[in-house]
């Protein structure tokens, strides 16, 4: 079963969408990430390839509130000082990302931010960037192309 997802063998040749802890890590340098990654976004900033989902900018706020992150300002003033240094784009959650989220061929993923960045990377024909397992292991079925941005490879 393929749906069209691109073949990732140079990650820097796609559009990509960070998952909500990618974008903090790379954002609080609190990671070392592959030199593929690495040079991925070096490739891409410039051409606002880099993208992130409205929902990593809400789940922040989630985290912050709940305490589960810690900032060092306001989530919002954070967002906007990374948004602003990084030059990543926020993509809108259209209505058919929103309905697709919904009808993920073959995934019981019950995260609805999870589901909907799914939706999103496949409707903008980019690689979902994440370390979540069940994200990458969904992959594997050509729905979507993810990538770890830890992995050596």
């Amino acid at each position: 079963m393929r749906y069209g997802m691109p073949i990732v063998k140079t990650l820097r040749q796609h559009k990509i969408l960070l998952d909500t802890h990618v974008w903090l890590w790379y954002s609080s340098e609190t990671k070392t990430f592959s030199q593929a990654f690495q040079n991925a976004i070096e490739f891409n900033r410039d051409r606002h390839s880099m993208l992130i989902s409205p929902l990593s900018i809400w789940e922040i706020g989630m985290l912050s509130e709940k305490g589960r992150i810690r900032l060092g300002m306001d989530p919002l003033d954070w967002v906007i000082q990374s948004l602003e240094a990084t030059r990543f784009r926020v993509l809108p959650i259209s209505p058919k990302i929103a309905i697709e989220s919904a009808r993920l061929p073959g995934h019981s993923h019950g995260d609805p931010v999870d589901r909907i960045l799914i939706a999103t990377a496949h409707e903008e024909n980019a690689v979902l960037v994440t370390c979540d397992e069940k994200i990458l292991s969904y992959s594997l079925d050509k729905y979507l192309s993810a990538h770890n941005p830890l992995a050596r490879s």
